[in-house]
C-alpha cells in the first residue's frame, strides 16, 4: 500500500477503543508515522500498559479513560485533547462490543449493550468531535464497522443490528458533514485476528483472518488521502472471503 505518510506528521488524531485489536494496532502505526494521538478506552489496566508502549515515541501521546456509553466521558475525552493539542484533525471510532448468539437466545441486555457501544457510542463520539471539526471547517471521521453491517450472518442478530445501524448513520454523516469540510469514511472488515474472538466459541481459524495491522494500514491510507477525492467506504475481507 503506497501513501504519503509525511502528511500524518503532526496531525492530531483521536482513537477510541485504543487498548486492543484494531484500535491499538492503529495507534502504534500512526505514532510511528509522527501523528499526535488522543487515545481512549475503558480498561484502565490496559491503558497503563498502552502508555508504556509509547515510551521514547517522538509523537505526543495522550491516554485517557473513555466510556463511549457515557456522554460525559466522551466530552471529558474531547476537552482533554483540545486542552493538550489545541485541535483534533481526525477521529477513528474503534470502540466496539460483540457476541454471537441465536436470535431466540439473545438476551435483552446483550442486545442493548451492542446497540449502546457500537451504534449509540459511535453517534455520541462522532457528534461531539464533529461539532469541533465543523467549527474548524476541516476534519475526518473514520467509523470502524464490520462486514456484518451489510451482509447477514447466522447468530449475528444483535451485532448486525448495531452495525447495519452504524452504516446508515455513517452515510447520513457523509451527506451532511461534507458540506462543512468534514469527511467521513466507513471501514467494514471481515474476520480480523484480534482478541474479539477470545470469548466466542467455535470461531473461525484465526490464522486465516485479516491481520489487525492490515486494517491499521488501511486506516492510515484513508487519513493520508490527497485532496480532490474522498474514500467513503472500504470493505476488507480475508483472502478466503467470509469465514
Amino acid at each position: 500500500m503506497v501513501f504519503n505518510t509525511n502528511s500524518l506528521k503532526g496531525k492530531n488524531i483521536a482513537i477510541t477503543g485504543a487498548t486492543k485489536g484494531i484500535g491499538r494496532a492503529t495507534a502504534m502505526l500512526l505514532s510511528s508515522l509522527g501523528a499526535n494521538l488522543l487515545l481512549g478506552a475503558r480498561d484502565v489496566i490496559h491503558l497503563q500498559d498502552l502508555t508504556s508502549s509509547f515510551s521514547g515515541s517522538q509523537s505526543n501521546v495522550i491516554v485517557q479513560y473513555l466510556n463511549v456509553e457515557e456522554e460525559k466521558s466522551i466530552m471529558e475525552f474531547l476537552n482533554l485533547g483540545l486542552s493538550k493539542l489545541g485541535k483534533i484533525d481526525a477521529l477513528v471510532n474503534c470502540a466496539g462490543y460483540g457476541l454471537f448468539n441465536s436470535f431466540l437466545d439473545l438476551t435483552t441486555e446483550e442486545f442493548d449493550r451492542m446497540i449502546s457501544v457500537n451504534l449509540r457510542g459511535s453517534f455520541l463520539t462522532s457528534k461531539h468531535f464533529a461539532n469541533h471539526m465543523v467549527r474548524n471547517k476541516r476534519g475526518q471521521i473514520i467509523n470502524i464497522n464490520s462486514i456484518a453491517g451489510n451482509i447477514v450472518l447466522e447468530g449475528n442478530s444483535g451485532y448486525s443490528a448495531s452495525k447495519f445501524g452504524l452504516l446508515g448513520l455513517t452515510k447520513v454523516m457523509q451527506l451532511e458533514l461534507r458540506k462543512q469540510g468534514v469527511f467521513v469514511t466507513s471501514i467494514l472488515p471481515g474476520s480480523t485476528n484480534t482478541s474479539f474472538w477470545d470469548h466466542i466459541d467455535n470461531h473461525p481459524d484465526k490464522s486465516k483472518m485479516i491481520p489487525q495491522e492490515v486494517i491499521a494500514m488501511n486506516i492510515a491510507s484513508v487519513l493520508c488521502q490527497p485532496e480532490g477525492a474522498v474514500v467513503e467506504e472500504i470493505t476488507i475481507t480475508p483472502p478466503l472471503g467470509v469465514l
